[in-house]
């Protein structure tokens, strides 16, 4: 394999290369490692039910990983939606209507229907519209609108649980990332719209008592935008166990991706893993091992390869609910132009396609209960990868974004923490931090990825009719290159706080208000890219 930074672009001029370094490559990085608590009579998550129980409101301490890919949907130059969270009602209504407007000529308008609670059957629809036809840039140049509708549905047999699930996503914005001129471009010269349409089906035993559990989904995911590209994903995910003891398990995992890109070329790429795994689970000690296969072919980049990674994972429980664990793991990271665009939205047509390799990841930590309402964890990861990838400004046209991959060794060293705090259901709060040191061998500097992270959220519900939720976000160290100009720049910290506050007039009317980046800092995430300053949506929702 060569060994050279790599540019997800084709046919643009590139910048000096510097001394040793060789072209052509691979690429990108998306973290899915998942720490278990001790085990569960099922070893896989069920598909959720439609509607909540009172137990599934309260709050549970998730410890998973952040990805490295950092673009909290908080961070992004949109109006920030009312959170999702909702109060506790005295009368359960399924469905609900809501409607809204605020500055920046600001408009949402949503909706959620679902079907009565029956033994069986249970399906439940929902629609969303949110858009700013103006922005933070020269008015309706950086306006913005998302459509989100979903259909989905549940149908359980004496042992068989069926799902299906319909979606599409409809997103406008612009290129607005331009450097200040005399007159700006005409609207339609910078538009982009991005149409998804994703098709699901799945399948699971419900039967506790059965020797073998499972869960089989698959679905076709179809991307296009304004242009030429378009992206289709068939994706099948594969969960088994068996119980072998009281104590130990066998695991098994399969997932098939057939994906095919096409813009000005057609990009067929595939992607298939195996992880058989053991879990021993006690009390005090639970171990899982394994191997993970990994084959991955390419047509365009002329890959056809298979590698195999150790799965270890320990976790001891000295005293009460405090838990140290350690492990191993590896795998090759699927990178699609669907998963790019999540990040970056504004990236160059013709953008390379191409997978990361995490070849190790060893980690290690302590997380748990102390007590009163609090829960922690702490970690430590330091991992390799083969093809780690950054998003930087394009050349000539620095209002579009290309990939970077360091086909060399990148290391990267990943310390986190949290503190979580909750009063039963009056109030709940979340401190989460993270550090990066980034080690790149052929790239400069880890281009748009931030060094510390920081998140603070919070809720509270007073008398079951005032609901208020307030967080704040903090990204520091994220630095980028003009490289038209050869200047790098080091973009000031991100403060993105925000409050929500839901009064209920009644038994099925109530109101909102939304306050969004208060600090009103017109931040960049990217370069040449402000997001909106202080913005706030409020509206009436209906509950029937």
């Amino acid at each position: 394999m060569a060994t050279g930074p790599l540019l997800a672009q084709n046919q643009q001029p590139r910048p000096p290369k510097k001394e040793g370094e060789i072209e052509n490559q691979e690429i990108t990085v998306e973290k899915s490692r998942k720490i278990d608590l001790p085990p569960a009579i099922r070893l896989f998550n069920k598909i959720p039910s439609l509607k909540q129980s009172e137990e599934q409101r309260k709050i549970t301490y998730e410890f998973q990983d952040r990805p490295l890919t950092v673009a909290d949907q908080k961070t992004t130059p949109n109006v920030l939606p009312p959170s999702v969270t909702q109060p506790d009602q005295q009368v359960p209504f399924n469905n609900y209507v809501k409607v809204g407007a605020g500055n920046y000529s600001s408009f949402l308008g949503e909706a959620f229907v679902a079907s009565p609670n029956t033994a069986n059957l249970g399906w439940e629809g929902s629609f969303r519209h949110l858009s700013s036809n103006l922005g933070p840039k020269d008015g309706r140049n950086s306006g913005q609108s998302e459509n989100r509708f979903r259909l989905a549905g549940n149908y359980a047999l004496n042992a068989l649980k069926f799902s299906a699930e319909l979606g599409y996503n409809r997103d406008v914005y612009g290129f607005y990332g331009y450097r200040p001129r005399t007159e700006a471009p005409p609207r339609d010269s910078i538009r982009q719209r991005l149409n998804t349409l994703h098709f699901k089906l799945g399948f699971e035993n419900t039967d506790n008592e059965t020797a073998v559990d499972y869960s089989l989904k698959t679905g076709v995911t179809v991307l296009r935008d304004l242009y030429s590209a378009s992206e289709v994903d068939w994706g099948t995910n594969f969960n088994a166990s068996m119980s072998i003891s009281d104590q130990v398990y066998a695991l098994l995992t399969a997932d098939a991706y057939v994906t095919q890109r096409t813009d000005q070329l057609v990009d067929n790429r595939n992607l298939f893993r195996v992880t058989p795994t053991f879990k021993y689970a006690s009390p005090l000690f639970t171990a899982t091992v394994g191997v993970n296969a990994v084959n991955e072919t390419d047509k365009r980049l002329g890959i056809n390869r298979t590698q195999a990674f150790p799965v270890v994972s320990l976790d001891a429980v000295p005293t009460g609910n405090i838990h140290f664990f350690a492990g191993i793991d590896g795998d090759i990271m699927r990178n699609t132009l669907r998963s790019l665009l999540t990040e970056n939205r504004w990236l160059s047509p013709n953008v390379l396609l191409a997978n990361t390799i995490k070849s190790a990841d060893f980690y290690g930590g302590s997380k748990g209960e102390i007590g009163g309402g609090f829960s922690y964890e702490g970690k430590v990861s330091y991992a390799t990868y083969r093809n780690y990838h950054t998003f930087t400004n394009s050349w000539p046209d620095t209002t579009r974004f290309f990939v970077l991959y360091d086909g060399g060794t990148a290391r990267v060293l990943t310390i986190s923490g949290q503190l979580a705090y909750s009063l039963k259901d009056k109030f709940r709060s979340t401190l989460k931090g993270e550090f990066f040191r980034y080690g790149l061998d052929r790239l400069e500097i880890a281009y748009h990825r931030p060094r510390t992270t920081a998140t603070w959220t919070n809720s509270f519900i007073l008398n079951k009719k005032l609901f208020i939720t307030a967080d704040l976000y903090m990204y520091e160290g994220i630095q980028a290159k003009n490289f038209v100009t050869n200047t790098r720049y080091k973009l000031p910290v991100i403060w993105d706080a925000n409050l929500k506050i839901d009064y209920f007039l009644g038994k099925q009317f109530a109101a909102f208000v939304s306050l969004n980046n208060i600090v009103g800092q017109n931040y960049q995430r990217y370069l040449y890219y402000p997001v909106q300053g202080l913005n706030f949506l409020g509206g009436i929702s209906y509950s029937f």
